[in-house]
């Protein structure tokens, strides 16, 4: 979920998101980066992990946008670094807003844009996945984010829907205020 506009041709792989605010977003990045050095992906929280529609991206967007309309903006507090059971996964587990976000996704995850995800939903914030060295990779999250001395938590208050391209860069098609605006990109 790159955030950007980039060239690419576009596959039938789509998320909602919401990217993190500044100083944590840059924080976050450039943990990342040093984490899992090829990975260029900016800081965000998801709500619809990857999936295909088969529907017109206007309709499922449009059919977002609807759902949308039931929930307002929401604070996020984030808590420990931890690393998903049976997998190459650290992320930053999100504590406050927890419950909000796993009845938003229960409710996105439905009609035009419903999909048997492989994994449970769990609210969280990926700092690296399939680093090196899980185990290093794991320490260094934790020291980094015990010393970040910025806020750990946020207002969700916008959601982006993105699509993957074929050299696995996302591109940010639509948004949304949670105030119910809509948001060209």
């Amino acid at each position: 979920m790159g955030g950007c506009k980039v060239e690419g041709v576009s596959i039938n792989s789509f998320c909602l998101v919401s990217y993190l605010p500044e100083p944590l977003a840059g924080f976050l990045d450039r943990l990342r980066s040093e984490l899992v050095p090829q990975c260029h992906v900016k800081a965000h929280l998801t709500l619809l992990p990857p999936r295909p529609i088969f529907s017109s991206v206007d309709d499922a967007w449009r059919e977002l946008r609807d759902k949308l309309q039931d929930f307002a903006s929401f604070r996020v507090a984030l808590g420990e670094v931890k690393v998903f059971d049976g997998s190459d996964v650290v992320y930053i587990a999100v504590g406050l807003g927890s419950s909000e976000l796993s009845k938003m996704h229960r409710s996105l995850n439905t009609g035009e844009l419903e999909f048997q995800e492989p994994f449970p939903y769990v609210p969280h914030i990926t700092v690296a996945q399939d680093p090196a060295n899980v185990a290093a990779a794991l320490e260094t999250a934790r020291r980094r984010w015990s010393e970040y001395s910025g806020a750990h938590e946020f207002t969700v208050e916008k959601l982006t829907f993105v699509q993957n391209t074929l050299e696995n860069q996302w591109v940010d098609l639509a948004g949304c205020a949670l105030d119910h605006s809509n948001i060209s990109i």
